[in-house]
């Protein structure tokens, strides 16, 4: 007799082995339906697997996250054996699932988004068919045999240990793969490819390049329906596109992953950073700014030589060797360093926005998102251990505040110590502890990526949601008392004895080029006034008001306004729909009766037309709208 216990404590009796199907359907039809695989005493299996003992089983439904990802995971099987139906000479890499669908690399001809029609009818083809997917296990020797003429799999099996090696198949088509996957390709009928790009074999730019083809898939057809929508949306919200379009920023060959900031992106930039600022004001800060390049003894000393060189930019002068900072912590606490501290200087905030490089593949460089050059908005507190709790709680707070100023919600993660660290295990407990508690009495909940911490310390990160409802991870909050020791750090308390002070490395807007990238999206370049680079644009009917339109617009930019006049000679139409495509807030109208009376006429981005508002009037609704950043666009009443 073999006892299957199910996740609520059933247990049903089978007099034989029994698959995950048959046990589905000993519960009913319905489930059996819509069952992809099995969990067995927590390893995940295909929903075939005999079970011949004793076990706890859950069952995988397509309502399930597992079960979106054995889908996609499938779906890229069935896309590769698509793509090897037409083109006859493609050689397989890697396929996996990733977040939101999957991708497949592979060795093939130049392909476009022009050829996918032909790849996706012949994947519908395959999902018709309902090709049965079956493992099969073989062993290493007959592994190699088999993948004898494709060099891809015959290096990944190079790296497995001799032993059983797993394949799938269906119908004709058999891929290296550990599984599970879904019953039959039937289950995977709602598949789109989405976009193609190249990638070097393993991420390395000495191996071939590859073709790495994306797709997505979903088991209800209205969820791929929807996602497809929220694709289009996210596409026209494009950052680089729009950031082209309005001119803020450019990327160049000369300098790879590093943006040029064009006299419009530096307008939002300042604004951005003039907020920042008087936040961190508010807040307690000081700021400060530590040089970009640091001689090797001083990485050495902070651990990132031995954990984080292969990111770092390094450099030879006078017979010494450089870095350009990956990071501003190890000069943040060079400046702590330069007098001495008592208990009552703690806690102590000291704010960066320091420029930083790391090296970044080229493959991964993506706009502002990924880049290699970049100015991370960094604070570094000391402490001692009763001031954890509130100072992260402070944090919290700040962030929040902050990120509601551009109307984004955000939720939280703790990441505790990664297999690759520094510091003792007692340390790394504290600060972990110290991290739980304070997110305990904040009160939202959060949660916990283990093994994802900094090398030096647990970490809490904060991931933004934006107006789409994509995830950003942007803020981190890392307690380290691992730096302090090696610095030498301390302070002078109230025994009159040296102490080490806690420290903490946080950001809120993590990198401002990444944050920056992020917001063009969020507004889809519809900045709110504070923020946009041109903030009214003055429009003179005809050439004789031009002048005129000058001196209003000097009266306005005194008054602290972004401010330009269109005084080219083009219809007053073609004025104000280039303006609204630049996205500028207020579009001010003059003509002969608003010189007249004193007045202007108002276009805001909403579509409204406010006339005859006075200069005064105009400033006075204005420049509240700014000074309190807010976030509508509807900054004129229409009556």
């Amino acid at each position: 007799m073999i006892n299957i216990t199910l996740p609520d404590g059933n247990i049903k009796a089978f007099e034989e082995p029994v698959s995950g199907l048959e046990v589905a359907k000993s519960i009913s039809d319905g489930l059996a339906r819509n069952c992809v695989a099995m969990e067995i005493d927590g390893n995940l299996v295909d929903l075939g697997f005999a079970i011949d003992h004793d076990a706890n089983i859950r069952l995988i439904t397509s309502k399930s996250k597992e079960g979106l990802e054995i889908l996609r995971h499938s779906a890229a099987h069935v896309m590769a054996q698509a793509i090897l139906r037409i083109y006859k000479d493609a050689k397989l890499t890697i396929g996996p699932a990733v977040e939101d669908g999957f991708y497949y690399d592979i060795d093939m001809e130049p392909v476009s988004e022009d050829d996918f029609p032909k790849i996706e009818a012949e994947i519908k083809k395959i999902i018709k068919e309902k090709l049965p997917v079956k493992r099969r296990e073989v062993i290493k020797a007959e592994a190699l045999e088999f993948y004898k003429d494709e060099p891809y799999k015959l290096e990944m099996l190079s790296d497995l240990d001799d032993g059983t090696i797993s394949f799938y198949e269906q119908g004709e088509f058999t891929d290296l793969c550990r599984g599970p996957h879904i019953p039959h390709t039937g289950f995977a009928k709602n598949i789109k490819l989405i976009k193609v790009s190249g990638a070097y074999w393993r991420a390395d730019p000495s191996k071939p390049q590859l073709q790495r083809i994306y797709g997505t898939a979903f088991f209800d057809k209205k969820e791929l329906q929807d996602h497809l929508t929220f694709l289009k949306e996210a596409k026209k919200r494009n950052h680089r596109k729009i950031g082209q379009a309005l001119d803020l920023f450019s990327f160049h060959e000369e300098a790879p992953g590093m943006a040029f900031f064009h006299p419009k992106g530096m307008e939002i930039w300042n604004a951005l950073l003039d907020y920042w600022r008087h936040e961190h004001r508010v807040a307690g800060y000081v700021e400060s700014k530590t040089p970009i390049m640091l001689n090797r003894t001083l990485w050495e000393r902070s651990g990132h030589w031995d954990n984080y060189r292969e990111n770092m930019y390094t450099s030879s002068i006078d017979d010494m060797e450089y870095a350009i900072k990956p990071m501003n912590c190890p000069g943040g606490m060079l400046l702590y360093k330069t007098k001495p501290h008592s208990y009552r200087d703690l806690p102590l905030r000291i704010a960066e926005v320091g420029l930083v490089h790391r090296h970044e593949l080229s493959g991964v460089l993506s706009g502002l998102f990924r880049v290699r050059s970049f100015h991370q908005d960094d604070a570094h507190l000391y402490m001692t251990a009763d001031h954890i709790e509130a100072e992260i709680l402070a944090i919290l707070n700040l962030a929040e505040r902050m990120y509601g100023a551009f109307g984004l919600g955000f939720h939280l993660e703790l990441s505790t110590r990664p297999e690759k660290s520094i510091g003792t295990d007692e340390q790394w407990e504290t600060a972990t502890s110290g991290l739980a508690s304070a997110l305990d009495a904040y009160g939202k909940k959060y949660e916990l990526n283990e093994g994802d911490g900094a090398f030096y310390g647990p970490k809490i990160d904060l991931h933004i949601n934006d107006a789409l409802n994509r995830t950003w991870q942007c803020g981190t909050i890392q307690l380290d008392m691992s730096q302090p020791e090696n610095f030498n750090l301390y302070y002078i308390d109230k025994d009159n004895e040296k102490h080490r002070p806690i420290m903490i490395h946080r950001t809120v807007f993590g990198s401002i080029e990444r944050y920056l990238g992020i917001l063009i999206e969020h507004f889809a370049g519809k900045f709110p006034l504070w923020m946009a680079p041109v903030q009214a644009i003055v429009l003179p009917i005809n050439d004789d008001l031009v002048s005129y339109s000058r001196e209003i617009s000097d009266v306005l930019t005194n008054a602290g306004l972004r401010v330009e006049v269109d005084s080219r000679t083009e219809s007053l139409n073609k004025k104000v729909r280039e303006a609204q495509l630049q996205y500028v807030p207020l579009i001010l109208t003059i003509g002969g009766k608003e010189k007249a009376a004193g007045t202007l006429s108002v276009r805001t981005l909403d579509g409204k037309v406010k006339y005859g508002v006075t200069h005064q009037s105009f400033l006075d609704t204005v420049l509240p709208h700014i000074r309190n950043r807010e976030l509508s666009l509807d900054i004129f009443d229409s009556k």
